[in-house]
């Protein structure tokens, strides 16, 4: 049995979204898993063994007091928290994460990344997912991944969402629509965030219904199609079912399998009050997600991205009584370091680390300066990402901040450039191109450069 229930998260945008458990592979656009399944052996694909963990700190965590500190700066700006000492000389972290502190050698910490939402206000997820800035409208990393490097077996699905996506205020796509890449490289979404508190129960015997469905479906799309296009399609959906049914999948979504020893290594799911706009009511922070995500990979999923949140945290007025982003830190790092800490530990004993390459991130970094609110506010000039695995250099921080963590020293790091660290972990070659809709034939990236530190 397969079961996740739990409110979702919210930014300052003030859309709330929800959590809960969706076989079939529906994704936006009304495609089923047949369809996408069929369009993506259209184009054509290779086979890889390497995998991506993306996760996204969604509405964008404090650098300052987290893995960017200023101890030595005036009270307005250093905040209520010490570093302390890691495994690694010289390379400090918030105290409130002692378990990361023990194992700072298996992660590096990009201290000085530089974000481009057009708006300040503005929580756009697409260039966490894509490496670009939302007008740019590029293709994210998996449906990339899942076009040129699809998994070994073909009842997996390359690209997995493990997110619950709050729209924004000036989303211009979905950030996981597979745009240019082709329909058929959507991800497949087992969270979706359509009801609420639901708990739905998976087994081989519920799918009975579902491929019932399908073939009136597909009896009904052959009928009107006059172009000849439906052939074949008797075979996808047979696929798909296999892949809704297969062990495999099926073993790899149901946590429940999993040691009690390893559930508790992760730590509980949580509920934390006080989010954006609405402070009535919890929100599910989702340690299930890092289990399943190691279970994906482990299954042999390519790419795998999850989200949790919200880290916007802009102080007691705009977000409740008890949102100053210090208490809410002290209730969320912890989760956090128990979480990832969890994960890469949990990589490392499988033998799986250096063929999983992880990152954590948010769409931004938040002001360094303390709010009349007890918060701080966004900010896009610096932040940072966490990586580990993927036969990375770790033990490291990479760039600096001047003595506020206002703005990077030197030449920034950019979201392109993480995102070509994580091609290369794939062995993809950036220069390669995909036609755009208009025919034009665009870069994985324009920026090509990895971050060599880490290479």
């Amino acid at each position: 049995m397969l079961t996740l229930s739990g409110r979702g998260s919210q930014t300052c945008d003030r859309v709330a979204r929800r959590d809960f458990l969706r076989l079939g592979g529906f994704a936006a656009g009304g495609l089923a898993l047949p369809d996408i399944l069929r369009l993506r052996a259209e184009s054509g694909a290779r086979r890889s063994r390497k995998s991506v963990i993306l996760i996204h700190m969604m509405g964008g965590p404090s650098q300052i007091d987290t893995f960017d500190m200023k101890p030595r700066a005036p009270n307005e700006y250093r905040g209520e928290f010490r570093p302390i000492e890691t495994n690694v000389p010289g390379l400090e972290i918030c105290e409130l994460m002692p378990r990361l502190a023990r194992m700072a050698d298996k992660f590096a910490v990009v201290r000085d990344l530089q974000f481009h939402n057009e708006l300040p206000q503005d929580h756009d997820p697409q260039e966490v997912f894509s490496g670009f800035a939302p007008k740019h409208k590029r293709p994210p990393l998996g449906a990339i991944v899942s076009r040129i490097h699809p998994p070994s077996s073909a009842a997996l699905p390359p690209y997995v969402s493990l997110c619950n996506h709050a729209p924004s205020i000036l989303q211009r796509v979905h950030p996981e629509d597979p745009l240019y890449v082709g329909a058929g490289h959507r991800p497949f979404e087992p969270i979706s965030g359509q009801m609420a508190h639901r708990q739905i129960q998976v087994t081989p015997e519920r799918l009975q219904d579902r491929a019932s469905l399908l073939k009136r479906l597909d009896n009904m799309r052959r009928d009107i199609d006059q172009r000849g296009n439906m052939a074949g399609m008797d075979e996808y959906t047979r696929r798909a079912l296999a892949m809704l049914t297969s062990p495999e999948v099926l073993e790899a979504l149901d946590v429940a399998k999993e040691p009690a020893k390893v559930r508790e290594r992760y730590g509980p799911d949580r509920s934390f009050y006080a989010s954006s706009f609405d402070y009535s009511s919890p929100i599910s922070w989702l340690t299930t997600k890092f289990l399943m995500a190691r279970r994906l990979v482990e299954a042999g999923v390519p790419v795998v991205s999850l989200n949790i949140g919200s880290w916007d945290h802009h102080g007691i007025l705009s977000n409740g009584p008890r949102s100053g982003v210090f208490p809410r830190l002290r209730e969320e790092l912890p989760w956090f370091d128990q979480a990832f800490s969890a994960l890469v530990l949990d990589l490392e004993e499988r033998g799986l680390l250096d063929d999983v390459a992880i990152v954590a991130w948010g769409e931004m970094g938040r002001t360094p300066r303390i709010n009349r609110q007890a918060g701080r506010d966004h900010w896009q000039e610096s932040g940072f990402a966490l990586l580990a695995g993927g036969g990375l250099r770790t033990g490291q921080a990479i760039g600096s901040t001047d003595k506020y963590a206002a703005r990077p020293r030197g030449n920034p790091h950019s979201a392109e450039n993480v995102f070509a660290t994580l091609y290369h972990v794939l062995g993809i070659d950036t220069r390669q191109t995909i036609p755009d809709l208009t025919g034009r034939p665009q870069f994985l990236l324009d920026d090509q450069k990895p971050i060599r530190e880490l290479i």
